[in-house]
């Protein structure tokens, strides 16, 4: 199965362990070559702000906001400002975050005009003795909170437009086609404490009816993140994820004492033979060992430590490069 994956180091009580990040865009189908290298550049810049706020002693939750509000921010994603359109043109987002150490969680969904759902799906895990607001309930506690209000015009992109566009013609709302729309952004990290977190985010699946919420919000589907066993961030058809649980179940196989890459495929090829469902996922365990599976034709991703950046996003490609470069 396609992927990269990284040996831990050993791990001892007391011992202060190696910082790392990985983060992923998405699965995909096809790139143009010059759309590619923007993907390439932006999965890389995610990475290196992520991994500068873990080296600077920063904790993992920090590091993953930051990562995927970074990713948000790209129009080259299907989250935040490069977001896809449901049937009536409009924007409809989703996100969430976990932090290992006390399983603290905040999610959001069908948000609309703010630039970064995961930044209100921190809040709602810091600010609120809850896990999920929707809708208008999460747009109100965002006004109260104080975050900024934008123009939902100032979210969609052109490209996205004609997607729909083409998307209408070929497809109905809910004949949508898993192996076609597979577009989430998320981060997971390991701090110097040994501490883990995840964050997911993503616009959905083109063409969805009002409404639709997929995996990215839910947690257990979306990501999961407990120190006791590691984070994980998904991406793929949401349907799909949700039915086996995906995150979860990946877990799962690691407590059952499987390497992260045999748990990760085993969770992954259960979610093709069970449900026909693509996707992929980025997952570090307690250990600090990492690794990215997909099932998908590709995945951008890439993974900073020891002041090296990993990145890849085709089958068998995984560059090396200094994090000053």
């Amino acid at each position: 199965m396609p992927g990269a994956h990284l040996p831990p180091g050993p791990r001892t009580p007391g011992t202060v362990m190696k910082p790392v990040v990985v983060v992923h865009g998405g699965g995909a189908s096809n790139f143009s070559s010059e759309r590619k290298e923007r993907v390439r550049q932006g999965i890389i810049r995610a990475a290196k702000m992520g991994y500068k706020i873990l080296r600077d002693g920063g904790s993992a939750v920090d590091a993953v906001e930051c990562a995927v509000a970074i990713l948000e921010n790209d129009p080259e994603f299907n989250a935040g400002c490069g977001s896809v359109l449901n049937i009536n043109g409009d924007i409809e987002m989703d996100a969430s975050i976990m932090d290992g150490k006390d399983l603290s969680s905040g999610a959001v969904s069908a948000v609309r005009c703010i630039a970064n759902p995961v930044k209100l799906a921190r809040l709602v895990m810091d600010k609120t003795p809850h896990c999920f607001l929707t809708d208008q309930g999460a747009a109100k506690f965002a006004q109260d909170m104080g975050v900024q209000q934008i123009p939902v015009e100032e979210l969609i992109t052109t490209r996205n437009k004609k997607h729909l566009e083409r998307e209408k013609e070929e497809l109905g709302a809910q004949k949508a086609d898993c192996a076609k729309h597979l577009g989430t952004v998320g981060a997971v990290a390991m701090d110097c404490r040994g501490n883990l977190a995840y964050a997911t985010s993503t616009g959905g699946i083109v063409n969805k009816m009002v409404g639709r919420v997929g995996d990215s919000p839910c947690i257990g589907s979306g990501g999961y993140a407990d120190n006791n066993i590691g984070a994980i961030s998904t991406t793929g058809h949401g349907e799909s994820i949700l039915k086996v649980n995906l995150a979860r179940l990946a877990l799962f196989h690691v407590e059952q004492g499987k390497s992260v890459e045999q748990a990760a495929d085993l969770s992954l090829e259960y979610m093709k033979s069970r449900v026909k469902g693509l996707g992929g996922l980025i997952m570090i365990t307690k250990t600090g060992e990492w690794t990215a599976r997909w099932t998908s034709t590709s995945m951008p991703w890439a993974a900073a430590q020891d002041g090296k950046v990993y990145a890849g996003i085709d089958l068998n490609e995984t560059t090396i490069t200094d994090m000053c470069s």
